[in-house]
C-alpha cells in the first residue's frame, strides 16, 4: 500500500504545531492561505467566510463537530478572530475568520515562499505573485464536480424542508409551505450550522407540547419563530435539559419499633 502520495501537501511548521497542536496548526495554515487570496477586506483586514459544512470540504478527514471544536479552541486562545457582523443579512450566521498575527511568534508563518508576520495588506500586483508561488488550494475540485455536489446539497435541503414542514403542519393543523423562500432560508441556515432533520422534528415536538393548547403562544408555532437562529439554538438546549434523566429519590423504609417482633 502506497502511503506517500503525489498530492499537494499542507505545509506545517513544527513551532506552530507546538503552539496550537496539529489540528489547530492545520486549520490556521489553511486560514492563512485563504487570507492571502481573499478579496474580503473589512476594517483594514482580510477575512474569509465559510460555514462548518464548507470547512468539511476543505478538510475531508474531519467532521463538522471536530471543526467546531478546533475553531472554538483557537478562538478561546486568541489566535483566531471570528465574527458574523459582516454578513449582509441578519439571519445569515456564516462566520468570518482572520488570524490575529500579533499573538504569534514572528516565525510562525514564515517559509521559503511567503513571509507574513502581519495580516497581508499588499497591493494587488504583489498579492498575485504570492498566489502564484503558493499554488492551488488544498482541495481544488473540478467545476463540474462542484456543480453536481451543490445540486445534490440543494435537493437534500429541500427534501428536509418538505419533511419538517409537513411534520409541523401535521402537528399543528396549519398549512405552511416548504418551498416558501423565507422558510427555506431558515431551514438551510440551521442545516449549515450542522443541525439535522431529527433536530428540527424534536424542536417541533417540544414546542407543540408546550404551546398547542395556549392561544397566546399557538401563533408562534411557525417556521419564522421555531427555526430562527437564536430561538432554535435555545430550543435545542431546552431539549437537552428536558432529556436529562432526573435523579430518583429513594424512600427510606419507616421502622416502627413499638409493634413487636411479629411485624419485622
Amino acid at each position: 500500500m502506497k502511503l506517500l502520495i503525489d498530492e499537494e501537501s499542507i505545509p506545517l511548521l513544527p513551532s506552530l504545531v507546538h503552539l496550537v497542536g496539529i489540528n489547530g496548526a492545520l486549520f490556521m495554515q489553511q486560514v492563512h492561505f485563504r487570507s492571502l487570496i481573499s478579496k474580503n477586506v473589512r476594517d483594514g483586514h482580510r477575512w474569509i467566510h465559510k460555514t462548518y459544512i464548507d470547512w468539511t470540504k476543505e478538510f475531508t478527514f474531519w467532521s463538522s463537530n471536530t471543526i467546531r471544536r478546533i475553531i472554538y479552541d483557537l478562538e478561546n486562545k486568541g489566535y483566531l478572530i471570528s465574527t458574523d457582523h459582516h454578513n449582509r443579512m441578519k439571519i445569515d450566521n456564516t462566520k468570518w475568520y482572520r488570524i490575529d498575527y500579533t499573538r504569534l511568534p514572528a516565525s510562525a508563518f514564515e517559509h521559503e515562499q511567503v513571509t507574513c508576520p502581519e495580516p497581508p495588506r499588499a497591493p494587488v500586483e504583489v498579492e498575485q505573485v504570492h498566489v502564484a508561488e503558493l499554488g492551488k488550494p488544498i482541495t481544488k475540485e473540478l467545476k463540474e464536480s462542484l456543480k453536481i455536489k451543490n445540486k445534490d446539497q440543494v435537493e437534500m435541503n429541500l427534501d428536509v424542508a418538505r419533511v419538517v414542514i409537513n411534520y409541523l403542519n401535521e402537528k399543528t393543523g396549519k398549512q405552511f409551505k416548504a418551498h416558501s423562500t423565507a422558510t427555506k432560508k431558515f431551514i438551510n441556515g440551521r442545516m449549515k450550522e450542522g443541525y439535522t432533520q431529527e433536530d428540527f422534528m424534536k424542536v417541533v415536538d417540544l414546542k407543540v407540547s408546550e404551546w398547542i393548547h395556549h392561544a397566546e403562544f399557538n401563533r408562534f408555532l411557525r417556521p419564522s419563530t421555531l427555526f430562527n437562529a437564536t430561538n432554535f439554538e435555545n430550543y435545542v438546549n431546552e431539549l437537552a435539559a428536558v432529556q436529562k434523566p432526573k435523579k430518583r429519590m429513594l424512600a427510606l423504609p419507616v421502622l416502627d419499633f413499638n409493634k413487636g417482633d411479629e411485624h419485622v
